[in-house]
């Protein structure tokens, strides 16, 4: 699918002030049924080649599979088309209140039935080497997803704490610890003893609706061990006018598992962010 897509209704008044309060919100039938069909299809055909930036999350030996993979775009017309040509850009554009939308990165995080691997609590900016406040990730569920059976789960308002906690690792030996530990940054809080379940935010999701969440607000999701239902889901990352590059240590792109597989950045520390590998999505 390439013919452009429309935003049908844009976020109303109501949904943009959640967003600002809680750091995430839900936003239903964002996505139409065409391109459900088209990426679903995609999507498996990575799972049956993944590619160079891929990593298996799921212990050797342990049931399911829990496959994560970036930059797909680059590789595949599909998440080109999607990331560009879906109706996300301008929902992008209309959440950060900005003039102009680059991409950033997809990320493709796939859980089969009976995966006990869970997704660890996290904050995606310290990830990321960005500055700004125009940021946003959206997650898109390819299957129908509750948070029993791996819809991401958000710890309401902690965007606004003004903390900055060290990137998680998702998965033993995924190659990224080591340089997540040079950021210098505090722990992550323990979920279980350190987060009120109160203030859990979670839906329900089917195909077409999509999660919106500020870089900094912690999430988290469940494994499927207990369900026969897949989680396919794609996170995509847009920023805005005021975003910057950040050259400061322990971001993913200076991973080892990184090096020699996206060109080079060309980027100095404060440059905005442009070029080959973040092109402009909006306007189109």
């Amino acid at each position: 699918m390439s013919t452009p897509t429309a935003l049908r209704v844009p976020p109303s008044e109501l949904e943009l002030a959640a967003f600002e309060r809680d750091g995430a919100i839900v936003l239903r039938d964002v996505i139409d049924a065409s391109w459900i069909a088209t990426m679903r299809q995609a999507i498996d055909a990575v799972l049956e080649a993944p590619g160079p930036l891929s990593r298996e999350y799921t212990k050797p030996g342990h049931p399911g599979r829990y496959l994560g993979d970036f930059f797909l775009w680059r590789r595949n017309p599909d998440f080109r088309s999607f990331m560009a040509d879906s109706s996300l850009p301008e929902l992008a554009a209309r959440l950060m209140k900005s003039t102009e939308v680059f991409f950033f990165y997809d990320q493709l995080l796939v859980k089969e039935p009976g995966t006990a691997e869970e997704t660890p609590l996290h904050h995606d900016l310290t990830y990321w080497p960005l500055r700004g406040s125009q940021i946003v990730s959206i997650w898109v569920p390819f299957d129908p997803a509750t948070p029993e059976t791996g819809a991401v789960t958000y710890v309401r308002g902690s965007h606004r704490w003004g903390r900055m906690f060290t990137p998680a690792a998702f998965g033993e030996g995924a190659g990224y610890a080591d340089t997540y530990a040079r950021t210098g940054l505090e722990p992550v809080p323990d979920l279980e003893t350190e987060i009120d379940p109160a203030d859990h935010l979670a839906w329900s999701l089917e195909p077409g609706d999509v999660l919106v969440h500020h870089p900094l607000t912690l999430h988290f999701a469940r494994g499927t061990a207990s369900s026969d239902i897949r989680r396919r889901g794609l996170a995509l990352r847009y920023v805005g006018d005021d975003a910057t590059y950040d050259d400061r240590p322990g971001t993913f792109l200076k991973s080892p598992h990184m090096q020699g597989k996206l060109p080079g950045l060309g980027l100095k520390d404060g440059d905005p962010l442009r070029g080959a590998l973040f092109p402009r999505v909006w306007p189109r």
